[in-house]
């Protein structure tokens, strides 16, 4: 055979093997378990990588306060578990009882707060006073916990709206979602936390968005968002000094790019495989916030760009899941609470990522489930315990589990079956 077609049979070879490789990923992605798989397994793997990066980048942090060297890492294990312990608890919830806690959880939060503002009981941490002290080492941060009630709310509401054929008013669409998310942001604001305001607006335009908001009133509700932040931007100096830190590549006379810049040098020394675990230079008093808001860049010096591709993939992964969850369904209330869920952590990846990368300004938000903080965690593995709820519900997901259920009984029953035949002696 001439070299020439030699060299095509090669070719068209290796070119039907990529093709059938796409074939059955594709395949693959379309079995009705595969989003329940995704969210699980991008969670675990998200949380186990977080944990192994909040042991390293708080170490020093921890002694330069004073406290254990894993004092945050402890405190970060803890909160998983009982992380866990909630996500369970979403997951075996049926889906009546997450509609039921829908109003409860909303009034709660604005309760908590309504308390951040009462001396004595509210705790001012950063300068944003948004933080209520439990007892001992222990604080909540009812800003977070209000992403997963205007969830759950919105998605109860937008669903009755639906029966009753009423969403293609705008009067209907707008009132009491619009109202009630604006009370929830001035509650924030209040605080002082601009970074949870963004995500909860973010988080309203996808609730209208999925609630089939016409262009026109969706376009004017972004424009007035847009103008209402750079009012809040403009007002307040050291949110303006932040919007200045964006690109920004020298810390500047004052100082006040340091962070936006540190987090640049700790990406750029990292390379491709990074220095190693435990071996980031930047974490050592310079980069401020090493195991909370730029937890990214310590992981970026650390696994390099290997390992901060593998977060994105990660956050990509449960992004598509959580979207196909929504997609698919024919329940209103779990299209619009898995929507709703999948935007807020997204939205929230993006920005603490963006502010990292120094593509958007620092907004002080963590990363979900990767950086350190209980607050932030627990209503975010609630959240995933949600969408692996509504994941397993879909009628093609319910099916395929009850034919496994079924051919696992039975392959116990005939192995008990050839058990009881042995001989006496033999058992």
């Amino acid at each position: 055979m001439p070299e020439a077609n030699v060299a095509t049979f090669r070719s068209y070879s290796r070119l039907s093997g990529v093709r059938s490789a796409w074939r059955s990923f594709q395949r693959g992605l379309e079995r009705p378990l595969t989003p329940y798989y995704l969210i699980l397994g991008s969670s675990a793997l998200i949380l186990v990588l977080g944990l192994m990066m909040v042991f390293s980048a708080s170490q020093i942090q921890a002694r330069l306060d004073g406290l254990p060297f894993d004092y945050y890492f402890k405190k970060q294990l803890i909160s998983i578990v009982i992380g866990a312990g909630l996500m369970y608890l979403g997951v075996r919830m049926p889906v009546r009882a997450h509609r039921a806690l829908a109003y409860p959880l909303l009034l709660g939060v604005v309760v908590l707060l309504l308390a951040v503002m009462v001396p004595g009981i509210g705790v001012e941490v950063n300068g944003n006073r948004n933080w209520i002290r439990l007892g001992g080492f222990f604080q909540i941060q009812p800003s977070e916990f209000a992403k997963l009630a205007l969830v759950l709310w919105a998605a109860d509401l937008l669903t009755r709206k639906q029966q009753m054929k009423t969403l293609g008013e705008w009067k209907h669409l707008l009132i009491p979602l619009v109202p009630v998310g604006f009370l929830l942001l001035a509650l924030v604001l209040a605080g002082g936390d601009m970074g949870t305001a963004m995500i909860i607006c973010a988080l309203l335009f996808g609730l209208l968005w999925m609630a089939g908001a016409p262009t026109r009133l969706f376009s004017a509700s972004a424009l007035l968002a847009l103008l209402a932040s750079a009012v809040l931007i403009i007002t307040v100096p050291h949110r303006l000094s932040r919007l200045g830190c964006i690109g920004a590549t020298h810390v500047g006379a004052d100082g006040s790019c340091f962070q936006a810049v540190h987090g640049i040098w700790a990406l750029a020394s990292g390379g491709i495989f990074g220095t190693g675990i435990g071996a980031s230079v930047q974490k050592w008093g310079q980069l401020p916030e090493p195991h909370t808001d730029f937890i990214f860049a310590v992981t970026g010096e650390e696994l390099g760009l290997a390992g901060t591709v593998s977060v994105l993939v990660l956050f990509a992964a449960l992004g598509y899941a959580g979207i196909r969850v929504a997609v698919r369904t024919k329940e209103p209330f779990i299209r619009y609470a898995a929507g709703g869920a999948t935007t807020w952590i997204m939205a929230q990846a993006m920005i603490n990522i963006g502010a990292v990368l120094g593509l958007l300004p620092i907004a002080g938000v963590p990363l979900p489930m990767f950086s350190y903080g209980g607050s932030a965690l627990l209503p975010t593995m609630f959240a995933i315990g949600l969408l692996l709820c509504f994941a397993r519900s879909e009628p093609r997901a319910r099916a395929t589990l009850a034919a496994r259920s079924k051919r696992r009984s039975k392959g116990n029953k005939q192995a008990r079956r050839r058990f009881l035949r042995r001989p006496h002696k033999e058992r």
